[in-house]
């Protein structure tokens, strides 16, 4: 992993509690998200459990670049890769083919996972000083409203969290649309 940027030295607790499998909460492009080392299994297992979410739902990774997904990903022709990093960094996922061997978990057994590269400059931030891509599924318990600050994390999960990020979200009103990379097909509307 790459060493922390003396630009970010806020994130310093985080980046600690992920390279040593914790999991933490920062803010994205709409909502809060909970993250974790996406090659940790251990941390993937506490952080669904800890949101009760069902393994066959899969998550979302997020990236400060591309070459921070593409050990995730399969090579596309480039006509498909360059549909979706026209779109970014900013607030569009994509379902892009998975590379072989990747936890179930992350795919939640599809062949293809939804990757971001965000805009958001503190989860930008958090990538970049971390030095790879990070999981990023909504900060809140399965089936309730996802967390939009610090507050109502720190007030949904207490002393569960390694870490919480705090700062401003980003002014989406919805979490971030979510588009196959091989059709365009919308799969969530932002």
């Amino acid at each position: 992993m790459n060493g922390e940027s003396s630009s970010t030295p806020f994130l310093g607790a985080a980046i600690a509690a992920l390279r040593g499998g914790g999991v933490i909460a920062y803010p994205t492009e709409a909502v809060y998200g909970l993250g974790c080392d996406p090659r940790d299994a251990k941390a993937l297992d506490r952080l669904l459990a800890l949101k009760g979410r069902p393994t066959t739902l899969g998550l979302i990774l997020i990236a400060s670049d591309f070459s921070q997904l593409a050990p995730f990903l399969t090579p596309l022709p480039p006509a498909l890769e360059a549909r979706a990093t026209a779109t970014w960094p900013g607030p569009v996922t994509w379902t892009w083919s998975a590379a072989a061997g990747l936890p179930a978990v992350l795919s939640g057994g599809r062949d293809t996972l939804a990757v971001r590269v965000t805009a958001h400059p503190i989860a930008a931030a958090l990538c970049h000083a971390f030095g790879g891509a990070l999981v990023s599924t909504s900060a809140n318990r399965h089936g309730q409203p996802p967390a939009r600050d610090a507050d109502a994390v720190r007030a949904a999960f207490g002393a569960e969290l390694d870490a919480v990020v705090d700062g401003p979200c980003g002014d989406l009103a919805r979490p971030t649309e979510i588009r196959d990379v091989r059709t365009g097909a919308v799969l969530r509307a932002g």
